[in-house]
């Protein structure tokens, strides 16, 4: 009896259960390669708007300099803390205060990356903007795109990734912090997928996984 469960039962599940480690730990070298050897997008033809993700180093500074180079007619910085106002945003971020003024638009009502996209897509519709530059940190990229995709599939989102640090020769595998940040996103990025192929009557349950990973 003992050894028909080890055949029938133990043996199969430890298969599964290799072959998930395999499976994960694979993807997760795949995804880690492939956002820290990001580059930023050629740029050479405007899009209507930059839409910037709170949340991370350099961000909205490298957004800010999109827009003050002409790559996109405004500026949506989704995220601000909601006792953040305007002059305080624009001093700690060193831009442009007639910039500002002129063509940045705040939200502050997202919480997370769901809400940055789906308050993302409505500016952009409000502005009737057709494509739009997506500016976050590289490792954030993959998630904020399915994110972005799952709420609209009539706007053109061009990633444009935020380069911290240089990990292109691979030694992200080295640096205990980095690889720590890279594992929780590709975690995220996993459920985020997850919830774009539910129903909608049953997103809710990969989110509550979400909500309970730390964010970055």
């Amino acid at each position: 009896m003992l050894s028909f469960v080890r055949r029938r039962v133990v043996l199969p599940l430890f298969i599964i259960c290799i072959a998930g480690i395999v499976l994960f730990t694979g993807g997760f070298i795949f995804f880690a390669d492939r956002v820290t050897t990001l580059e930023p997008p050629d740029l050479t033809r405007a899009a209507d708007g930059i839409v910037v993700l709170t949340g991370g180093y350099s961000r909205i500074e490298g957004a800010l300099d999109l827009l003050k180079n002409k790559r996109g007619e405004r500026l949506f910085i989704s995220g601000v803390h909601p006792t953040t106002n305007r002059s305080q945003l624009q001093r700690v971020t060193g831009g442009d205060a007639t910039l500002f003024e002129c063509c940045v638009d705040i939200d502050r009502s997202a919480m997370d990356t769901v809400g940055n996209a789906a308050e993302s897509v409505k500016w952009a519709h409000s502005n009737r903007y057709k494509r739009v530059i997506v500016v976050t940190n590289n490792y954030h990229i993959p998630r904020t795109m399915v994110e972005l995709r799952r709420v609209s599939q009539d706007i053109e989102f061009i990633p444009y990734p935020i380069i911290n640090t240089n990990l292109r020769d691979g030694d992200w595998i080295t640096r205990g912090m980095v690889l720590r940040v890279l594992l929780v996103e590709y975690i995220k990025y996993i459920g985020a997928e997850i919830r774009s192929r539910l129903p909608a009557s049953f997103a809710g349950l990969a989110g509550s996984v979400r909500n309970s990973l730390p964010s970055f």
